[in-house]
């Protein structure tokens, strides 16, 4: 596995090296510039020299000549503590004055040029000033020849200098670099201390404490993420509390119809009539059917509110409502004829497609459709309708029940609450809740609209054609 390493020691590894390279790159480039420099400064007395001799030769009588060399050798000597040394000769060496062994440069010199260059005179390392001319008046024996003027001096005292210069220079650098490392890691440690507040914060916060994370003097690039893990958090404690809410919902909900077929099952034991026992058996069934239909609507709910916590990464297919209201149609068929209602379905002639979940929408459209069976008596009829102007597309269930009041309407999609009319059916009150959280998850608006003057309710979902994508088109079906 490879070694975990903090933000501080990868900043920190990945910058020191290089600010002590470049650093050190720029030490030893200074420290040839001072190089240049001195040598510059040094070379200029040493021009002085070099033309001063050159003034002095003479080639009037007929050979070389110079005149007072070591009165001007002996003051340029007193000026720069060191020793020096001259040569004049001729470009062939035939004639030559002063020391006989001062190596001339590499390459040729070119007329009325100084050179300078470094060499090696007697085993003593020097620096020589160069310079070549032509001789006035020419001398007899080569007439086109020219004079070659050489002053050096030793080393001993510029190196001195230099090494006295260059180490005030080092020096100097180094405790620039030493104040740059400093500055550097201070400002790393400055830096990350905020995420080191942030790290203490969450350590020292209880297992159950979700609320957000204070981004207070948090530097920019941190104030994302942070935003993330609040928002990570938030959704957690969402579900957190939704699955508390539904633990509360089943144990309260269970527990009293379980309770209540305890005691019918107590009193069938207790029995030895059979037509008791046959009632009190039936009365179980009933209150199975009832707990089957509550366990299941608990299920879908949490299921939906689920939903609703994850929108952002929900599913959304385009979904053709008026398919969906022929296929539930069909599918609670059978509980229509049981209960001899007359099931219609008015769909329009072309498709009306939003985009949703079809799962979801297909569990609000069955507990409307539910409902509307259940509430609704005997030989009248429930209708589904489809239609769209368009802009809004509406998903409509209409029965012919007993309607619900100004109230009930107010409070609907509250959990566990039955209206008036409820109160003498079964049911969980759970219906409507479940399809408040379904509209809600799709920007849709649940509509209840007593029918007035005859019994009845309309239950609508209104949703917006604005994302909706066309499809093929697809005939009106019905079922009856």
């Amino acid at each position: 596995m490879r070694a975990v390493r903090s933000l501080k020691s990868a900043l920190l590894w990945w910058l020191l090296p290089g600010l002590v390279l470049s650093m050190g790159a720029t030490l030893w480039f200074s420290n040839q510039l001072l190089r240049d420099q001195v040598d510059a400064a040094y070379d200029r007395a040493l021009a002085g020299a070099l033309r001063a001799i050159d003034l002095n030769v003479s080639t009037a009588s007929g050979g070389l000549a110079v005149e007072q060399p070591f009165m001007l050798l002996e003051f340029f000597e007193l000026t720069t503590n060191a020793r020096v040394y001259f040569r004049i000769s001729t470009e062939d060496g035939l004639a030559e004055i002063g020391s006989p062994f001062l190596p001339l440069p590499r390459q040729p010199l070119v007329t009325g040029q100084p050179r300078f260059y470094y060499a090696m005179h007697e085993d003593t390392p020097v620096r020589v000033a160069a310079l070549a001319r032509p001789a006035q008046p020419p001398l007899p024996s080569n007439p086109s020849g020219r004079i070659i003027v050489q002053v050096a001096e030793s080393l001993g005292p510029r190196e001195v200098f230099l090494q006295q210069v260059l180490r005030r220079s080092i020096e100097r650098d180094v405790l620039g670099i030493a104040l740059s490392v400093v500055l550097l890691v201070s400002g790393v440690v400055m830096t990350l201390r905020p995420l080191t507040r942030l790290r203490q914060e969450l350590e020292a916060r209880e297992t159950d404490d979700l609320s957000p994370i204070d981004d207070g003097g948090l530097p920019s690039e941190v104030r994302p993420l942070v935003a993330a893990v609040n928002r990570h958090m938030t959704r957690y404690a969402d579900m957190a509390r939704a699955q508390r809410q539904f633990l509360d919902d089943a144990s309260h909900q269970l527990r009293t119809s379980l309770s209540v077929l305890r005691t019918q099952i107590d009193f069938a034991l207790r029995e030895s009539e059979p037509d008791e026992v046959r009632r009190a058996l039936l009365a179980m069934h009933d209150g199975l059917d009832r707990t089957v239909r509550m366990a299941n609507q608990m299920l879908a709910l949490a299921r939906a509110r689920e939903a609703s916590l994850a929108e952002s990464g929900l599913v959304r297919e385009p979904v053709d409502l008026a398919e969906l209201a022929a296929a539930v149609a069909r599918q609670v068929l059978p509980q229509a004829r049981l209960k001899r209602l007359d099931l219609g379905v008015e769909l329009p002639a072309d498709p009306v497609q939003i985009l949703g979940a079809e799962w979801l929408l297909r569990e609000a459209l069955l507990n409307l459709l539910d409902n509307a069976i259940r509430y609704t008596p005997a030989g009248r009829g429930v209708t589904v309708r489809v239609t769209s102007d368009g802009r809004l597309a509406c998903l409509q269930v209409e029965d012919q029940g007993p309607g619900m009041t100004p109230d009930d309407i107010a409070h609907a999609g509250v959990r566990f609450r039955r209206g008036h009319a409820g109160k003498r059916q079964s049911g969980a009150g759970l219906g409507l809740a479940i399809v408040h959280t379904i509209a809600q998850i799709h920007a849709a608006e649940l509509r209840l609209m007593p029918l007035g003057p005859l019994p009845g309710l309309r239950a609508e979902l209104v949703f917006s054609l604005g994302s909706a994508a066309p499809i093929e088109s697809r005939s009106k079906a019905s079922a009856s």
